[in-house]
Formats: C-alpha cells, structure tokens, sequence
C-alpha cells in the first residue's frame, strides 16, 4: 500500500481543485471528458498533454492553456 497516494473515482475528482493536470495516458476514458466539466473542477485550466490525445484547438477554445509535445507551436 502506497499511504502518500490518493485515488480517485473518476478524472473529473481527481483533477478538482488541481493547478495542472498531465494526461499520461491514452485510455478511452480520458479521451472523453467533458472539457466544460474539467474546467469547471480544476483551480487553473492548465493541461499538459504529453499523448496527444486532444486538439489544441480544441483545448483552447475551452478555455484551457495547452501544451502538447512532438507538435509544433501553432497546432
């Protein structure tokens, strides 16, 4: 048992109150999420995106301040 982990049910309670969330991950369910949803739970809107697994447009016409590796800066 890891004591200094916490778990969540679902992204949406792991990233309340957080001031990034990095997506590490390319499962399903995080390709889903309501973009709304997560902005609305997190301190600050900051994804890093480190799987390319949302558009940057996308991701800032939400609102969100993105980064995204292995894609250039105006994507």
């Amino acid at each position: 048992e890891l004591p200094s982990i916490t778990y969540c049910e679902d992204a949406y309670s792991c990233a309340q109150g957080a001031d990034a969330l990095v997506v590490v991950t390319e499962w399903v369910q995080f390709r889903a999420l309501d973009l709304d949803r997560l902005k609305s739970v997190m301190s600050q809107p900051i994804v890093v995106d480190l799987r390319n697994i949302y558009r940057p447009e996308d991701m800032r016409a939400a609102g969100f301040t993105y980064e995204s590796v292995g894609r250039s800066p105006e994507a």
